[in-house]
């Protein structure tokens, strides 16, 4: 999965044990959004929370540890808050997971223009497929996306690469810009991660 010879490792083991873990509480979960910090640092500056995560000096050489921030409003697509994020700079890069239906190419002219309709449309396609989509990127401009088909939901079934869903790693590279304009966008999100890994 990881013979691209442009990926980072760091970053696609990171963006890899994110799916793993979640692949272990199954299908129908909410989005969710992970501040991604390296792992030595993390150490260094919050030794109770690394310890807890079971977090030592062996293993930060090179690694970057995922810290799950608070959970994300239900009503509000995960694209419409990325939209609001602007993350701090001790956060090297972020992640993102979220459940979509993908349709087969053919499908895309039949769909209706109407997001509520599109959204019934996809429910009700006899061909449609669910996958769980973990994207990652970090301000270095590395990227790396896991995808899990519903049908095919088994460890050797993760399909992984650098650029498997532009648009979302578009607007995940776009909260790790650092552009003076966006700071009235800035969330309490954005103050120091939080959460579990």
């Amino acid at each position: 999965m990881l013979d691209d010879l442009d990926v980072d490792p760091a970053l696609a083991s990171a963006v890899l044990e994110i799916e793993g873990h979640l692949a272990g509480d199954g299908w129908d979960q909410p989005a969710r959004l992970y501040a991604l910090v390296e792992t030595a640092a993390l150490v260094r500056q919050e030794p109770v929370l690394a310890a807890q995560m079971g977090l030592d000096a062996s293993s930060e050489q090179g690694s970057l540890t995922a810290v799950e921030q608070d959970q994300l409003a239900p009503d509000v697509p995960l694209e419409q808050v990325l939209e609001t994020i602007l993350w701090p700079a001790g956060v090297v890069g972020c992640a993102a997971v979220v459940e979509r239906l993908v349709l087969p190419p053919g499908a895309d002219a039949e769909v209706p223009e109407d997001p509520a309709e599109a959204e019934e449309f996809a429910r009700e396609h006899p061909d449609r497929q669910e996958v769980r989509i973990v994207a990652g990127a970090t301000r270095d401009g590395s990227t790396y996306c896991a995808l899990r088909l519903r049908a095919h939901d088994d460890d050797q079934s993760v399909v992984g690469g650098a650029d498997l869903v532009p648009g979302l790693l578009a607007l995940l590279r776009a909260t790790l810009e650092e552009d003076d304009t966006m700071n009235e966008k800035t969330t309490d999100r954005t103050e120091q991660p939080g959460g579990e890994a």
